[in-house]
């Protein structure tokens, strides 16, 4: 009888880049800027597997486990105009994404922040 292995990423190597990005991201959700710990943290991957992301380390950032689910499989964009703060924590948290993620969530809370005055 055949063995099925799982695919994607093994075990060890899955929980050595939570722990990257958990350190990349100062130990908070990129979206609230909560303080989180290495267990109440989960990864989200900023641009959406379900959208074409893939699971680089530039795509991955910490976030607790309502902003992951409030977040969905929104791309950024959609989800900082909805969430300016959001948008606006996660420049300021997310330091090891991929600098197109960041300027893209700069015009997002700028959109939003115009349309709200």
């Amino acid at each position: 009888m055949a063995t099925h292995r799982r695919r994607g990423v093994d075990r060890f190597h899955k929980r050595h880049i939570k722990r990257e990005t958990f350190r990349d991201c100062g130990r908070r959700c990129v979206y609230c800027g909560s303080a989180l710990g290495l267990e109440a943290a989960t990864l989200d991957h900023v641009f959406p597997l379900a959208k074409g992301g893939d699971n680089a380390p530039g795509n991955l950032v910490a976030a607790c486990q309502g902003c992951n689910q409030l977040k969905g499989s929104m791309l950024p964009t959609e989800f900082f105009l909805r969430y300016p703060w959001a948008g606006w924590n996660f420049m300021r948290y997310a330091r090891a994404v991929h600098r197109q993620l960041k300027r893209g969530a700069r015009r997002a809370v700028s959109l939003a922040y115009a349309k709200a005055a």
